[in-house]
């Protein structure tokens, strides 16, 4: 029996759509590095997953590099030095991307200055070309 991450009201996620093979991790560790696989690599199908044309649009681009062609998910975990807590990272990572991919931004509003902010603005424009005005050599009239 497998069980089912729930991400959002919305989305929920099957265990057995989650592939994690166990690779050989990288960076130190002693020779204890070149003997055991505790790297975890997660590869999760987004196709079996029915999201929104926006949720996915986020997603992909969210995640990146780490989404193939096909829409698969690869995620390298090798931050621990077991593969349970490997594991955990690398499902961890997964449900906060497609948490983040369900946000909707808030549109931005675009918004005007006001007239007191044009006339500080133009006063302080003023004020520096003033300044730069009186740098210049003095001038004589005849």
């Amino acid at each position: 029996m497998s069980a089912t991450v729930r991400i959002t009201r919305d989305i929920a996620i099957d265990d057995d759509d989650i592939e994690i093979g166990f690779v050989r991790a990288s960076g130190p560790g002693g020779q204890n590095v070149n003997k055991l696989a505790t790297a975890a690599q997660l590869r999760f199908d987004t196709r079996r997953l029915t999201l929104a044309p926006d949720v996915a649009t986020r997603l992909a681009s969210l995640a990146g590099q780490r989404m193939t062609r096909d829409g698969v998910i690869v995620i390298h975990a090798q931050r621990f030095r077991t593969q349970e807590r490997n594991r955990a990272d690398a499902i961890d990572r997964l449900i906060d991307l497609l948490r983040k991919a369900a946000i909707r931004p808030t549109p931005r509003r675009p918004t005007r200055p006001t007239l007191g902010s044009k006339q500080r603005r133009l006063e302080g424009k003023k004020r520096r070309s003033d300044v730069k005005a009186k740098r210049g050599a003095a001038r004589y009239d005849d």
